[in-house]
């Protein structure tokens, strides 16, 4: 099989933006065509991972209108929806597509519209995904997070200041990421001292309802070839789900989706975790970005936090972890999230970071749905 190439990718601008979720991605994808120097009439499969343009605008049909958006006719069109991880779903699916044989070149566009709604109704569209049982009794996400946080906590004896941390180190990240929601700094004690959401979690411990979209062109490598010397190849990739009802799981501090898909991507690629030399991770909450990168293997069960209060996980430590600000500063429009992390990697991978650059040769995204009820992980290897 020959390995699928990342020939393009873009970003729009993350946040509350005056645009309906059609104009977020044609205005990415347009921008990949660009990135990618592609016409739109050589797309075979245009792919657009959305979670809920229906429940949020009553915007259905979107790939098809995208695809006459774009002037991508007659290229095949299908929506991708895989809750919080719509994303990261949308490239594994993309990566089949031309795996397979079936395209020689493949469009993804991911993008949600969400600040029009007031955060009440947010929630409960996004809450909607929990099991029937948990949502009559009024369980969201963030009741999820404080829960698991307490008992990591407890389990772990990590100090509550070390998830503040994960939030002052991704603001400061996100200040060098012209795309992000929040271009800023935060202090401890701003974090510490915002409002509860969910004990022991805070204001700051929490991403933002983002409207935004991002982009990738995918190709057989040998077609990439013949567009530039310099691409990014998805050397690994997988996919997995987890118990639908989160107290059934052994260990709610483990998320078993996480793991496999890792170990999925893993044995792919032929690498292994010490490989990885910077990651995105889905810091919908604070606790998250622990938890995955345990899973993942980057560190020891429960040692998760002592690599963030050693600085391990900083923009200058071992194994940078969220440059773009992950999305606790650069935002989370659900059905872009993956998409974007993988725009961050690829832009890592190739040297084109700006102020965020890192010394990497191989990345991985990790993009979760749910409270790791579905997951996709992604390895990406730089050719220059």
């Amino acid at each position: 099989m020959e390995r699928v190439a990342i020939l393009g990718a873009s970003m729009t601008q993350f946040g509350e933006r005056d645009a309906w979720v059609r104009e977020l991605l044609a205005e990415a994808g347009a921008a990949c065509l660009d990135d990618a120097d592609v016409e739109p009439d050589a797309v075979d499969h245009l792919y657009v991972s959305n979670m809920a343009s229906g429940e949020f605008e009553g915007q259905t049909g979107v790939p098809n209108a995208l695809a006459h958006d774009l002037d991508a006719m007659p290229a095949y069109t299908q929506r991708i929806d895989q809750t919080s991880s719509s994303g990261g779903a949308g490239i594994y699916a993309a990566w089949q597509s031309v795996a397979s044989g079936a395209s020689d070149m493949t469009l993804l566009v991911g993008g949600e519209k969400m600040t029009h709604r007031s955060t009440t109704e947010a929630t409960d569209v996004i809450a909607s995904l929990t099991h029937p049982v948990e949502y009559k009794h009024g369980v969201t996400l963030p009741s999820f997070a404080g829960l698991t946080a307490r008992l990591y906590l407890d389990e772990y004896d990590a100090p509550r200041e070390s998830l503040g941390k994960v939030a002052v180190k991704n603001h400061r990240n996100g200040l060098d990421n012209p795309h992000a929601q929040f271009r800023k700094e935060v202090d401890l004690d701003t974090v510490l001292d915002s409002p509860i959401v969910a004990d022991p979690l805070r204001l700051y411990d929490f991403c933002p309802i983002t409207d935004g979209s991002a982009a990738l062109m995918l190709c057989p490598e040998s077609v990439a070839k013949e567009y530039t010397d310099e691409y990014v190849v998805i050397s690994g990739i997988g996919g997995a789900t987890d118990t639908h009802v989160v107290h059934e799981r052994e260990d709610p501090t483990t998320m078993g989706g996480v793991v496999d898909s890792s170990d999925e991507a893993y044995e792919m690629a032929g690498l292994g975790p010490d490989d990885v030399d910077v990651a995105e991770l889905h810091d919908m909450f604070t606790i998250l970005e622990f938890l995955q990168s345990e899973d993942l293997g980057f560190f020891e069960k429960g040692e998760g936090w002592k690599a963030v209060e050693e600085g391990v996980t900083d923009r200058d430590g071992e194994l940078p972890i969220n440059t773009s600000g992950g999305l606790k500063s650069k935002g989370h429009p659900l059905g872009a999230s993956g998409v974007a992390q993988a725009y961050e990697i690829y832009q890592q991978l190739l040297g084109e970071a700006g102020d965020r650059q890192v010394d990497a040769e191989v990345g991985l995204a990790c993009n979760v749905g749910g409270f790791g009820n579905c997951v996709t992980t992604t390895i990406m290897e730089a050719e220059q």
